[in-house]
């Protein structure tokens, strides 16, 4: 039995106990690895999301009320060993899972329409959205002769949804040609790491459809990016979460999201070319939670690493959760 599987069962364990869950609950399989079970992955009351809305959206009635702007980001306390390790890693891992993504749909517009954009505008579409993220020319090149090669089939989207520890909820986002092997490979991760796979909508309405312009916080001023999304017409401005024992490096790889809808996005991002500001887009659309659920360290630490060995699959584009 190997040790970090030793460590993750200990671990499960612990969390339970000091939730009040008592041990006899708790499986423990042969090899190690705790098995949880639904109903001990018990929610924990929602807390309400600290974004800075500037407005909300009246879908009923199609008007917009206009809100005031929080100047307080969330405090923190306490939290530096919950953090997820290396901001800046994973920054630099999120815009590799982009250009895969753009990747697999080029492939799979070829596959429907041919490799000449001029005929094909699924293609035509995938390449626009490729220019607006700035993926390097030879990606899309690589991958449309790719998409010529015998035996490459074409791409299928697929959602897998997820409850991870201590109520938390997560949406698994999946590009494959192959969903038998992406649903066996993301049951299996999930299974060894703790959390329990979830009916389809048990966790979707927990969340929102996006588009988002990351922005470094040393790279912007706070109330440069408020006028900027007042003007653009977006919805949120998010800042970043603020530990107590953060260092200036870790303030240093935080950033802003900008949020707001399709229609508005390219504006945003105009805006903060005009006024020179450098941006990470998002992959085409993020979810975000509608509130987010504040969890113990030790939860913090299991779920981030499940998100972290979900992402390590090939077939998995995004992971998006309700953690805070």
């Amino acid at each position: 039995m190997g040790s970090s599987s030793t460590v993750r069962a200990v671990g499960a364990v612990l969390h339970r106990i000091t939730n009040g869950v008592h041990s006899t609950s708790l499986i423990v399989s042969r090899n190690g690895l705790f098995k949880s079970n639904r109903k001990l992955l018990s929610s924990v009351p929602s807390i309400s999301s600290s974004t800075s809305s500037l407005y909300q959206v009246n879908t009923s009635i199609n008007e917009h009320q206009l809100r005031s702007i929080s100047t307080f980001p969330p405090l923190c306390m306490g939290r530096r060993s919950s953090k997820i390790a290396g901001r800046k890693g994973a920054q630099d891992a999120k815009k590799a899972k982009t250009y895969s993504r753009i990747g697999k749909e080029v492939v799979s517009a070829v596959k429907k329409g041919g490799p000449n954009p001029a005929s094909n505008t699924v293609l035509a579409a995938v390449i626009e959205k490729a220019k607006e993220l700035d993926i390097p020319k030879e990606i899309l090149e690589r991958n449309i002769k790719r998409a010529s090669e015998k035996g490459q089939e074409a791409y299928i989207e697929k959602v897998y949804e997820v409850y991870g520890y201590g109520g938390v909820s997560m949406v698994v986002e999946v590009l494959t040609d192959k969903i038998t092997r992406s649903v066996a490979a993301v049951r299996e991760v999930v299974k060894d790491y703790g959390g329990k796979m979830a009916d389809p909508g048990s966790v979707m309405f927990k969340f929102r459809r996006v588009r988002v312009a990351n922005i470094k916080v040393t790279d912007a001023d706070k109330d440069q990016l408020l006028d900027i999304a007042l003007d653009a017409g977006a919805e949120d401005v998010i800042e970043p979460p603020i530990y107590e024992d953060d260092t200036d490096e870790d303030r240093s790889e935080s950033y802003y999201k900008i949020v707001s809808s399709a229609e508005n996005y390219a504006t945003i991002l105009s805006k903060l070319r005009d006024e020179g500001i450098n941006f990470e887009t998002d992959n085409g659309s993020e979810l975000i939670p509608l509130s987010t659920i504040e969890v113990d360290d030790e939860a913090m630490d299991l779920n981030k690493e499940l998100i972290s060995k979900l992402l390590e699959l090939d077939d998995v584009d995004a992971v998006y959760t309700d953690q805070k």
